[in-house]
């Protein structure tokens, strides 16, 4: 664990968290290596930060572009906690740059990046748990439960998905469309007995995954009228006693009744890996579930960064503090080229939802080469 002897952070700046990155990354990255050169095996690395405020988003982003750098070839993912999408409740109000800038190193250095949505993480404590007034450590439990379920096969190996690369190798189909959903049933809270958990049956489980309101994000999934968004691809992780041939029928059922729409380019990967529980956690419920799933809607998620950005950045409202740091003391460029990325991103999830999208990189460089720019 590193603490640094200044303490404090980064004042919810991105550019001032870049920079202690910079000026603090041998400290770091001795840590790092240290560990690596330690491991029998070393597969990969998980970075859990925030987007919206300085520490997690700046030195975050350095630390992901240095790790890409260091270690081209081992996987980096990410656990992404976004910001409440109502940007008046929030209470950084550089929150949209932060994001913006985060954004496009998580598109170009990581290989897999779990979106965790605080407006989702908040409801589904109030709406699924029954917690009136959600502290840190409920909505730090729901966090947690989604990375040790989706890290649970590798923990306790089985036959399949007992790497990392074998868990998103199926989730993700092109190199830019690597922003996954993740939705847990059934949920309870640390108060609730078991006498109020429902009955849990395989089919149950897979079934309730796909509803939206168990997703760990807030997407208009069902209101955009422009885009018939659909899923890229899905693994279900279901844990405790289950049995093969439920997991087949559950599937066969999900297939017959339609329950999931799949892209229209490609076959309907949807998948199920079976883990065991943990032996030292009580849990009230005999099968539990996580889905992580690459759904296109994410592009909305994206596209309201980019329209919160965009009424700062007409107004250059709150830059007084970035402009202090080395890296915009000339010019704003880094955010224009920013905004270009994340924009690519959200064109290139909504291109993914039609047959076209195959041939859609070829157009998309063609036009790039028109205009000078790189896609």
């Amino acid at each position: 664990i590193y603490v640094s002897k200044d303490g404090g952070g980064a004042g919810n700046n991105w550019a001032r968290g870049f920079s202690c990155g910079e000026r603090l990354f041998e400290n770091v990255f001795d840590i790092i290596d240290r560990e690596a050169d330690g491991s029998d095996s070393l597969e990969g690395f998980l970075l859990c930060h925030s987007i919206a405020g300085g520490t997690g988003s700046g030195m975050g982003s350095y630390l992901l572009e240095r790790l890409n750098d260091r270690y081209p070839k081992k996987l980096v993912q990410t656990y992404s906690v976004f910001p409440n999408q109502d940007a008046n409740q929030s209470d950084v109000v550089v929150q949209p740059y932060n994001s913006l800038l985060t954004l496009k190193r998580l598109t170009q250095n990581a290989d897999s990046v779990v979106v965790l949505d605080n407006t989702a993480l908040n409801r589904i404590a109030v709406e699924r748990q029954g917690v009136t007034n959600p502290t840190l450590s409920d909505i730090n439990r729901l966090v947690s439960t989604i990375m040790s379920t989706s890290t649970a096969t590798l923990r306790y190996p089985g036959y399949m998905n007992n790497d990392l690369v074998g868990l998103i190798a199926s989730l993700i189909p092109t190199p830019r469309l690597h922003f996954l959903m993740s939705g847990y049933t059934p949920l309870t809270s640390s108060e609730q007995t078991t006498a109020r958990v429902q009955k849990t049956t395989v089919l149950d489980v897979m079934r309730r995954l796909l509803q939206p309101q168990n997703m760990m994000v807030s997407t208009p999934r069902e209101r955009d009228r422009r885009v018939q968004h659909c899923y890229i691809s899905i693994l279900n992780i279901i844990q405790g006693e289950v049995d093969p041939t439920q997991v087949h029928k559950s599937l066969q059922r999900i297939r017959e009744r339609k329950l999931a729409q799949f892209i229209p380019w490609g076959p309907a990967s949807l998948q199920v890996a079976l883990s065991r529980k943990s032996p030292y956690v009580q849990t009230a419920h005999r099968v539990s579930g996580l889905m992580l799933a690459n759904h296109t809607s994410i592009s909305a998620l994206f596209d309201l960064t980019l329209r919160q950005y965009d009424l700062l950045k007409k107004r250059n409202a709150f830059l007084d503090q970035f402009c202090k740091e080395d890296m915009f003391k000339d010019d704003l460029s880094e955010m224009d080229r920013s905004r270009e990325v994340v924009q690519e991103l959200v064109d290139e999830y909504r291109a993914s939802t039609t047959e076209a999208y195959l041939s859609w990189g070829d157009k998309a460089a063609s036009s790039g080469a028109a205009t000078g720019k790189t896609v």
